[in-house]
């Protein structure tokens, strides 16, 4: 399969100035073929680690800029094989965090998880992690890509929309990487309501952010500390911790910044 590599020798994957699918075979869907020449272009992109143009990200999928249903634009995403957000392994800074043992124990949420490594890279017998993605279809690739991992009872991966998700469980730690970004701007109030919500009191807010940069449009859309300050203080949020990332992959180095930020338990929220 050639996939990427004829780009990778020529160093060019546009066409008069817009993005190139990640490969052409990928184009097909419903097929486990076509799942795992996905899987090959994900490596291929991984090699690379190139996920930019002259310093802007690349949009994270076509069909996310078109119209429809937020779930039948994401789903079209995985149903043409488009996600090169998806590193095809986990985050490097979650493996960091879990083998230094600096993430919270309990129960975990992953939001926007997508293929969702993160998710099975967090989870073991002292930490129950959800992956939730608004996308039917990632959520199935997950479910089958991971069915057979020795920490398979550790996890599970849910199909809703995280605005209206409906579950009776809060949880003592939430991990957003791509999630934030993803969304709307006018959603970010909104998205930090909900991650009051959904954390337990002292629980954590562990956000690696991206990109942070000064492009225009999105998704993704750009991000800064001062976007997340923002909208998390006014509902009580205390910063823990802001630093660069030193983990991140090379293409994203210097446009990933690690902020952490505990939950209390005296909001200052505003009714709507």
């Amino acid at each position: 399969m050639e996939c990427l590599k004829s780009t990778r020798e020529d160093g060019d994957d546009h066409n008069n100035g817009e993005t190139k699918s990640c490969c052409p075979s990928t184009q097909t869907s419903g097929s486990s073929q076509a799942e795992r020449q996905n899987m090959e272009c994900l490596k291929c992109r991984r090699e690379d680690g190139d996920d930019h143009d002259d310093g802007k990200p690349k949009s994270f999928c076509p069909s996310a800029r078109s119209s429809g249903s937020s779930q039948d634009r994401w789903n079209k995403c995985y149903e043409d094989g488009v996600i090169p957000w998806d590193l095809g392994q986990a985050t490097p800074l979650v493996v960091h965090l879990v083998q230094s043992g600096s993430l919270p124990k309990g129960r975990g949420l992953v939001p926007g998880c997508g293929t969702g490594y993160d998710v099975v890279e967090m989870a073991s017998p002292e930490r129950y992690v959800v992956g939730l993605d608004i996308s039917e279809k990632a959520m199935a690739r997950s479910r089958e890509l991971f069915s057979s991992v020795p920490n398979v009872d550790n996890f599970t991966f849910v199909a809703a929309d995280f605005f209206n998700w409906k579950t009776t469980e809060s949880f003592d730690f939430i991990f957003d990487y791509t999630f934030f970004c993803a969304i709307d701007p006018s959603m970010r109030s909104a998205w930090a309501k909900r991650m009051h919500e959904l954390l337990t009191v002292d629980g954590e807010l562990i956000i690696l952010m991206f990109p942070v940069d000064d492009h225009s449009g999105g998704p993704p859309f750009k991000v800064s500390v001062e976007a997340y300050d923002e909208v998390l203080r006014a509902l009580g949020f205390e910063v823990i911790k802001v630093e660069d990332n030193e983990y991140a992959v090379e293409s994203r180095k210097g446009r990933e910044i690690l902020g952490r930020w505990r939950r209390t338990s005296n909001p200052s929220l505003v009714s709507e």
